[in-house]
């Protein structure tokens, strides 16, 4: 079976390209394909298929058998796919996702795609829509966790996350990660980000739900710029940059929150076929 292998910022995918809807799924297979020592290695696999109501449909399954309802790492490069395979010949388009249609717009060097803006959708800071167990909003939310208290925004986009905006130290972090991730306050899990702000931008730091540790995450940036916008850390309607350890992206929250848009590069590594028996 064929497979690319693609990256968003060292955020790293297998992507099976599946007109057909037949690619096996299941978790087992994926957690393997994904193993770094013993498969390929991967954050997720990535599935393209089609749509009649969409240029193309992608589903995201995390390296540990989950999947997930968007990725905004791995649209980017589902969009690269698209474009440079010829499959969609325009640099524009709507792709459906578990979380809706998002529609891409590719920025083309030499024929080939070199940067994908995203248009995320508009953000819920509602309790019930992250999920999370709280009442009303999810802004500024309190949680006990290891032993302390700690603050943050619950997000959803189209996923759950979870804004730690704390100054916290990188053995904190590197504790309150996984712990957060599966706290029982997040019913399905949740994505959890640590960030910094600055005059330049944001850094944030993402322990990604069913992943670990990663280097970057779309919706992990977008999700991080909104809480940073309603804290007034840094401006609504105007892109910022959002630096993660597998470099940077771009991130424009709506004055009215009525969509975030998401700017970075996706990069094909290789190709080659698969021995699935």
């Amino acid at each position: 079976m064929r497979f690319w292998k693609y990256h968003g910022n060292g955020n790293d995918f297998i992507l099976f390209d599946d007109p057909g809807g037949t690619a096996p799924k299941d978790g087992a297979l994926v957690k393997r394909l994904c193993d770094r020592r013993t498969g390929i290695g991967a954050d997720g696999v990535l599935y393209v298929g089609r749509s009649s109501g969409a240029d193309a449909t992608m589903r995201i399954i995390n390296s540990d058998g989950s999947e997930a309802e968007m990725c905004g790492n791995g649209i980017r490069c589902v969009a690269k796919h698209l474009y440079d395979r010829s499959i969609v010949r325009r640099t524009e388009m709507i792709i459906s996702t578990l979380a809706g249609l998002r529609s891409v717009r590719c920025s083309v060097s030499g024929g080939e795609v070199k940067d994908v803006t995203v248009d995320m959708g508009a953000p819920s800071l509602e309790c019930a829509d992250v999920p999370m167990k709280c009442d009303g909003s999810s802004i500024d939310v309190e949680i006990s966790v290891e032993g302390r208290r700690i603050r943050g925004t619950g997000v959803s986009m189209g996923n759950p996350h979870f804004v730690v905006l704390e100054d916290l130290d990188g053995n904190d972090i590197k504790t309150l990660g996984p712990a957060i991730e599966g706290h029982p306050a997040f019913p399905e899990r949740t994505n959890v980000e640590f960030v910094k702000a600055d005059r330049e931008g944001l850094d944030v730091t993402v322990f990604e739900r069913g992943a670990g540790w990663t280097l970057a995450c779309g919706t992990g940036a977008c999700a991080s710029a909104v809480a940073a916008a309603l804290q007034k850390l840094i401006p609504f309607d105007r892109e910022v940059k959002v630096r993660l350890p597998g470099g940077s992206m771009w991130v424009k929250v709506s004055n009215d929150m009525s969509t975030v848009t998401m700017r970075g590069p996706a990069v094909r590594v290789h190709e080659g076929d698969l021995d699935l028996g």
